[in-house]
């Protein structure tokens, strides 16, 4: 499970301005609510990660957040200046 994968594959199939909830990666990569749920975490983190390689972005609401700094709350993530092409 390549969970990092998944959030750029994601973020491919959207429009470049579109961003994706953390739990579409979560529930692409496992089926029942239960397994997609426990996954949210590691989701989060590969995000973080990500953010912190500049190849996406870590919003909530409007604004653009350190990957350092969030804790919890919704977050949307957005492809990055880094963003690897096709």
């Amino acid at each position: 499970m390549d969970i990092a994968h998944t959030i750029i594959a994601l973020l491919h199939q959207r429009a470049p301005t579109s961003s994706i909830c953390p739990s579409d990666a979560a529930r692409a990569l496992a089926e029942s609510e239960t397994a997609w749920r426990a996954l949210m975490q590691p989701v989060r983190d590969a995000a973080a990660d990500l953010a912190r390689a500049g190849m996406i972005i870590i919003t909530q609401g409007d604004t653009q957040r350190d990957p350092d700094t969030i804790d919890a709350g919704p977050i949307r993530l957005r492809r990055g200046p880094g963003f690897p092409q096709r």
